[in-house]
């Protein structure tokens, strides 16, 4: 079961309008609903025993592999990385790959990037068109929104959620090799 190219990244594409064709701009506080939003629905899939693994796995019927890694751990800020693994021929593909921060004290969680690359690139900069910025970062948070949205909908949960065997810190959304056994 793996995406075609197309449909990898049509999820991120998300209109301003609503269900009665209004025109939904985006605006900070509206934002900040999508953030909380987005953390109310993670904490239906982030388990208790998060302290203690830093991979988890969620296998529901119909669906693939959904695969959680935290990344960094701090007091009040976890980073995480959200994915599908999508396995064909003794090879992977992570798509999706959503690099999420919640912060915990704030009740909020926002997408910081919906590729492997996300460190390595330059996204804000003082002299960056804001206007450009705040609307790509409204579009990520809303697909991760509906994403995650999904994923319940799916019948992923806190139920489904187990510790995984291994991690994919450091491997690339391209290709991950996997062990058979």
């Amino acid at each position: 079961m793996k995406p075609d190219s197309g449909d990898v990244y049509a999820f991120l594409m998300v209109s301003f309008r609503e269900k009665h064709g209004v025109m939904l701009r985006p605006r900070l506080r509206r934002l900040q609903e999508v953030q909380e939003e987005i953390y109310r629905q993670l904490m239906l899939l982030i388990p208790e025993q998060v302290s203690f693994h830093e991979s988890f796995v969620s296998r529901v019927s119909g669906s693939p592999v959904l695969r959680m890694d935290i990344l960094e751990r701090h007091p009040y800020t976890d980073f995480l990385r959200l994915t599908y693994l999508f396995e064909s021929d003794g090879e992977s593909e992570l798509s999706p790959d959503a690099h999420i921060r919640v912060y915990r004290d704030a009740r909020m969680a926002e997408v910081t990037a919906f590729d492997h690359d996300q460190g390595c690139r330059r996204s804000a900069h003082p002299w960056y068109p804001h206007r450009q910025l705040f609307q790509r970062t409204w579009r990520q948070n809303r697909a991760l929104d509906k994403w995650l949205g999904y994923l319940l909908h799916q019948g992923h949960s806190l139920a489904t959620m187990r510790p995984a065997s291994d991690c994919i810190h450091g491997k690339l959304a391209a290709t991950v090799p996997v062990s058979v056994g």
